[in-house]
Formats: C-alpha cells, sequence, structure tokens
C-alpha cells in the first residue's frame, strides 16, 4: 500500500429542489364557492456528509463523481403538504476535508463524529391557500418550490496513517516499514529514496493493525520550505504518534544527538503543537553500532522523558516486540483532533433574505438581479391580474421599485428581470 499521503476526489453536489405549492379549489357537492385548497411543497433532500471509521479511502469517488438528492413533493389537493425528500447520506473516511473546487475555501471537516448539512435542500412552494385574501379570493397562483444548492467540491483526506515515521533521509525508515507491513518502497543507499510516504498496514493481532506511514526524509531548513520541507511536514500533522528513527552508529559521520535535536527543531518551527506529538525513539542500526555508543544515546533520550528501543531494520533485532509497543501507545491516545476550518461558510439565515442589485444598462433600459424575485416571476400567472398584483407588491415591499425610481426610471423604459422584460408604467 504506497502512494500520496493527501487523497484527492472531485464531486458534485445537487441537493433536491422543493416541491410547488399546487394550485386547487374545494370541490364538494352542496358545497359552493368552496375557495382554494392548494398544499404546500415538500422539503427537497439535503446532502450530508458523515465521517466512517471503517473506510479509509477516497477510490469510491473517483468511480461516481455526482450526487444527487432527491426532490421533494409537490403540494396536493385539501391542503395536503407534499412529503419531504429523504436526504441523501454521503459516507467518507474520518478526516476527510470538503472544499469548494474553484476557490480551496473549507466547506467542512469531517474530523468529528457530527454529521455534516454540506448541500441545503431547497424550501418546498406556497400553495394557493396562501394567497387567499377578502379582495383576492380566488388566487390563481402558487409559489414553486426554491432549488436546492449545487457544489462542486474537492475532498482531501488528511488522515490516513495513525503512525508517522520520522527522520532524516537514510536512517533506516524504508527498510524499517518494509519489515513490519506489507508495504514495498523503494530502498538505495543514498539520500531521498522516498519522495512521497508510503504507507503500510501492521497486524498487531486477528482484528488489531494500524496504519504506518514512512514519511520522506527532513531536512535541516525544513520548517521554513527549504526542499520539499513543507509538504514532508504536511504529513506528519495528524498522525497521532511518531516513530523518530536514528542513525544510532553515526556510520555517515553524522552526531545522533544532533539528528534528533535537529528533526524536532523543524517540527517545532512548523507546528508548536507538532513538536509535543508523542514519540517513541528507535536507534537503527545498532548491529553495526558500538554498545557504549547505544547506552549514550538511550540515557540521553530516556532523561527526556521518551520510550527508547534498540533496533536493527536489517537484522530484525528488536522488531518483533515493536508492533505491539506502538499499538498499545496508541490505544492510550486521543482520537485525531478536530482541525479548525480555514473558513466557515457564511450563515445564510444571518444575510438578507431578498437581496438585489438594479442597474442602468441602456439610455432606457434597467436590469434587475434577484434571483429570489425571479422564482417568483416563474411562479406568476402572467394572465391573472391578481397574480400580477402580487408579483407586483413584492416589487414595492422588496425596495426595487424605489431604486429604480432613484436612479431616475421613466415611464416606457424597458425593466429586465432574468428572462423577463417588463416597461415601467407610473
Amino acid at each position: 500500500m504506497s502512494g500520496n499521503f493527501i487523497d484527492v476526489a472531485t464531486i458534485w453536489l445537487h441537493a433536491g429542489k422543493g416541491g410547488d405549492g399546487a394550485v386547487t379549489f374545494h370541490r364538494e357537492k352542496f358545497v359552493a364557492a368552496g375557495g382554494p385548497d392548494g398544499g404546500d411543497g415538500g422539503r427537497g433532500g439535503d446532502i450530508i456528509f458523515v465521517a466512517d471509521d471503517n473506510l479509509s479511502t477516497l477510490m469510491d469517488f473517483r468511480y461516481k463523481r455526482k450526487y444527487t438528492a432527491k426532490d421533494g413533493e409537490n403540494g396536493r389537493a385539501k391542503r395536503q403538504s407534499g412529503a419531504d425528500a429523504e436526504d441523501l447520506v454521503i459516507r467518507v473516511p474520518r478526516g476527510t476535508v470538503l472544499k469548494e473546487a474553484e476557490t480551496g475555501l473549507v466547506v467542512a471537516d469531517l474530523s468529528g463524529d457530527e454529521p455534516v448539512v454540506v448541500a441545503k435542500g431547497g424550501r418546498g412552494g406556497w400553495g394557493n391557500s396562501h394567497f387567499a385574501t377578502p379582495t383576492r379570493q380566488i388566487p390563481k397562483f402558487a409559489k414553486p418550490g426554491l432549488p436546492g444548492e449545487d457544489l462542486h467540491l474537492k475532498l482531501e483526506l488528511k488522515v490516513i496513517a495513525d503512525v508517522g515515521l520520522i527522520g532524516f533521509p537514510n536512517v533506516g525508515k524504508s527498510t524499517l516499514i518494509s519489515m513490519i507491513s506489507a508495504a514495498k518502497p523503494k530502498i538505495a543507499n543514498y539520500h531521498f529514496t522516498t519522495l512521497t510516504p508510503v504507507l503500510g498496514v501492521v497486524r498487531v493481532g486477528p482484528e488489531q493493525s494500524f496504519v504506518c506511514a514512512d514519511i520522506p526524509g527532513l531536512i535541516e531548513g525544513a520548517a521554513e520550505g527549504v526542499g520539499l520541507g513543507h509538504d514532508f511536514l504536511r504529513h506528519v500533522e495528524r498522525c497521532r504518534l511518531l516513530l523518530h528513527v536514528v542513525d544510532v552508529s553515526g556510520c555517515e559521520g553524522r552526531d545522533p544527538k544532533q539528528d534528533f535535536e535537529q528533526i524536532n527543531r523543524e517540527l517545532a518551527g512548523f507546528s508548536a503543537e507538532l513538536s509535543q506529538r508523542p514519540q517513541i525513539v528507535l536507534g537503527n542500526k545498532c548491529d553495526i553500532a558500538a554498545e557504549e555508543q547505544i547506552e549514550d544515546f538511550k540515557r540521553y533520550i530516556e532523561e527526556q522523558g521518551l520510550t527508547f528501543l534498540p533496533i536493527s531494520a536489517a537484522t530484525r533485532q528488536g522488531i518483533d516486540g515493536l508492533p505491539a509497543l506502538v499499538y498499545n501507545r496508541l490505544k492510550e491516545l486521543p482520537p485525531v483532533r478536530v482541525f479548525e476550518p480555514e473558513y466557515v461558510r457564511p450563515d445564510k439565515s444571518a444575510q438578507p433574505t431578498r437581496p438585489f442589485t438594479v442597474q442602468r444598462t441602456g439610455d432606457h433600459e434597467f436590469t434587475v438581479d434577484a434571483p429570489w424575485l425571479e422564482r417568483i416571476l416563474a411562479g406568476t400567472n402572467v394572465e391573472d391580474y391578481e397574480s400580477l398584483q402580487y408579483f407586483q407588491t413584492q416589487l414595492g415591499d422588496s425596495g426595487i421599485l424605489d431604486e429604480l425610481v432613484r436612479l431616475g426610471v421613466e415611464e416606457d423604459d424597458t425593466i429586465k428581470i432574468g428572462e423577463y422584460e417588463f416597461d415601467y408604467v407610473y
């Protein structure tokens, strides 16, 4: 199991449209002028994302990219409301981050247990019974259902590994992960053999396992972006436990204590929290190290309150007990923290419900941009006087007519609203 640590997929979401309100009239034997009794339309289905611990990749989203929730049912006679549509629930691996595909702004972070409504279904329309008044007793129009939200999302999976192997290049991380898992990384005796993380599932028992990532080797200055530093450090950002591999033999002329301190400085320079992540220090290449070297480094690590384990990935020394040690330590650690999104979608309930703009687009032409008004217009019966009167009332109550007057509208000027055009009449 190998590949990029950040798994990405792109999908399209279409929440359900609200059902249309009904235009019906009560008809019953011996009951004269029963009046309007059109019911309201049902709510369109929401699209909800849920974190699922049984999933570990975004593979499914490479085969299905379009997700559409059901529409609400239209209203019926006898003031019967249409049924609300069922919500569409999409399950993703825990830790998946949802971003707007075009802008990269974060919509939601699925690290917690709470379902997240990502795309809201449209509200159902009103039946004509809502529009009956003492002077308008036979309304022949209703309100159409509102469309649901459409979103183009980029899914990014950050939480793949429980454990991250960190350390300088060529300290034996790739050999180690090949020994404790089925992963087969490219191994060679030179620096930066790993350019992307290699993932391996480490089996501890019949039903016990954890995912380990061989993180590409860090170099001095990684926290400032030297080399591929920022990309490498981002890979360990969500590992719950770090296995810090150090070449305790110093066979390349390096000081293991200085290497250990340098890697931790890079972690702290990138993220203060990352520098506090629990570590188990693995002194690798013990088969070619002197006993004094191992004991000296062990004392140095244990003085800092860390667990030290001498190993040799090449000869399997100390390897057999490592998976159980790591698994037991993971059981003691809290789950991955919920990252605060960089961007929170605006609360639409706190925004003006009927925004509009009016622009002069010609000598005697004005264009009104008001999507909510276009929906009302779509449900207006232009051949019915009362229906047009209701539409004109909405123009006045919203402030659009006042804005037209402020911009100098004159009689017989053309007013454009979406696909419709009207002549302005005092």
